[in-house]
Parts: C-alpha cells; sequence; structure tokens
C-alpha cells in the first residue's frame, strides 16, 4: 500500500502541447470552454485591456475568428465555462468579469449567451452573439478576485472560485434561479478549499471545470490541478487522487477544460512569448 501511494503521488501527468493561438487578437487567453455543439471548438476570450470579444479556434490554436457580445463590458474577464443556459433550453457561454486584482469592486458581472456557431472565417468579423443574460452579484465577506468559474451539468448553478489572492481559496454558489432580475444577487459561501495559497509556489486559482458527467471539479492554479467531488448542497469534496504537477509547462497558464472523461486541456497567455500556448493534459 505504501508503495502504491509513493507511485500515486510521484506520477508525473501525460502532457501535450497541441498548439499556440495563430489569431493575432489572442493574446491573453484567460478562460477556455470545450464546444459540445461545435465538434473540435474551443472557445476563449482575453484577459483584461481587450472588448467583449469570444473567440473561436481548436486545439491546434486555429485563427476560427470573433464574435462579438453585444451590450456586454469587457472591464476583466477573467474565465469562461460552458453550461446549461440559466433561462432558456440548450447551452450557454458563461464570461466571466470577475477579475479584481485591488479588491476594491463593490459588484461583479457574469453573462450567459446562447452557444453561437463558429464564425465563417478569420475575417468574418461583423457577426455577433445573442443578447447574453447578465448577472449582478457580490460577495458576502466582501470583494475578491476571482478567476476561476464552473457551472453545474446537474442543476445549472454558478460557482465561483477565488483566487486567494488576500486569503483561503474559498467557493461560491449562486443558484440557477438567481438569473433575470435587475438587483445584485448576494452569492452564498459554501466552503473553503484545501488549497493552501501560495504566490511565489504559483498556487493562486486561475480556473476551473467540472467534467460533463457532473462527477468530477477540476481547480488549476499556475501550477497544478486539484481534483473534486461534487456533494450535495454544492460542496467539494476532495477525490481520491493527488494533486497533479503541472509545473512551468505554461509560463502564464491561466484557463481549463475537460477534453473529454480523462483529458483537460489548458490554455495560457502569451506572456513573454509570441503566442499563448494550448496544452492537453492527462493526470494520473
Amino acid at each position: 500500500m505504501i508503495t502504491l501511494t509513493l507511485a500515486l503521488l510521484q506520477a508525473a501527468p501525460v502532457t501535450s502541447r497541441t498548439g499556440t493561438f495563430q489569431s493575432p487578437r489572442v493574446i491573453e487567453s484567460s478562460g477556455v470552454a470545450v464546444s459540445r455543439a461545435h465538434r473540435g471548438v474551443l472557445w476563449t476570450h482575453n484577459d483584461s485591456g481587450d472588448g467583449p470579444y469570444v473567440y473561436a479556434t481548436d486545439t491546434a490554436g486555429t485563427d476560427r475568428g470573433a464574435l462579438l457580445v453585444p451590450g456586454a463590458d469587457a472591464v476583466d474577464w477573467e474565465d469562461m465555462a460552458l453550461g446549461p443556459c440559466p433561462n432558456a433550453a440548450g447551452d450557454c457561454l458563461y464570461l466571466a468579469d470577475t477579475g479584481d486584482n485591488l479588491e476594491r469592486r463593490p459588484s461583479v458581472t457574469v453573462y450567459a449567451v446562447a452557444e453561437p456557431a463558429p464564425p465563417v472565417a478569420p475575417a468574418d468579423t461583423q457577426r455577433t452573439t445573442a443578447a447574453p443574460a447578465v448577472l449582478r452579484l457580490r460577495y458576502p465577506d466582501g470583494p475578491h478576485d476571482v478567476e476561476a468559474i464552473f457551472v453545474s451539468f446537474r442543476d445549472g448553478a454558478l460557482y465561483l472560485v477565488s483566487k486567494g489572492r488576500s486569503g483561503p481559496i474559498r467557493l461560491y454558489r449562486v443558484p440557477r434561479a438567481a438569473w433575470g432580475g435587475d438587483s445584485t444577487v448576494v452569492a452564498t459561501q459554501v466552503q473553503e478549499l484545501p488549497i493552501v495559497p501560495d504566490r511565489d509556489a504559483g498556487r493562486w486559482v486561475t480556473g476551473a471545470a467540472m467534467r460533463r458527467d457532473g462527477r468530477l471539479v477540476a481547480v488549476r492554479t499556475y501550477t497544478d490541478i486539484h481534483f473534486f467531488t461534487p456533494t450535495g448542497g454544492g460542496r467539494l469534496l476532495p477525490a481520491a487522487r493527488p494533486a497533479c504537477v503541472i509545473g512551468a509547462i505554461e509560463e502564464q497558464g491561466e484557463a481549463i477544460d475537460f477534453l473529454d472523461n480523462s483529458t483537460l486541456v489548458l490554455t495560457s497567455e502569451a506572456y513573454r512569448a509570441p503566442r499563448g500556448t494550448i496544452h492537453a493534459v492527462q493526470c494520473p
């Protein structure tokens, strides 16, 4: 048993750099979502400094064009997720304008837009998505920098994970029924996650994703991936597997999603490199 445990703890993930972003506009990929409606398509968006655009690509980084999200603001978009739409049938892209480096924003915004068809070509720049649903929210314990969200495939609830910039890493929940009003919603704090934030070690949370069967959640930092099993009430229990140490395969790794039940896709900002990278990862 001891030998097996040590072997699991020491096993390295299988990583493959599948591509780099070819679009000259995608310079800070901060979120990624794997399409279910369009085979092979990945959606991404930039960090702060861009307009309200989503970009279509694939694991090779092909430039498949951009779509404007009409009426949305892009103060500091930090993550995206694919999940059940909050107020209609079908899947939506959730876009988290939740970045807050100084932790001073009194409220933040999440947009949900029906997953669009990808643009016809990179030069197809005039198309837009449908108008988004808008959720304004705040946290019960004050502002936080949040760079990670996921949406439950079971009940459509939205989950937000704090980065750990100024305290423990916390999980918050907003039920699907909270969408549709004009007032600011107060998210519920579910728990503190057992990830010890450490800036020097790169252990700040930058992305999260739920597997499509709803049985596993991955929460990533710059340098590792932690796995959790969802339970009743939205709580996450540490899964029976060690943290997946990815080290420095990305210079500024931000985003994560499940390609399938056993493979994750990670994307990064360009940082000091000419282009951001895309990796496929299988964790032991």
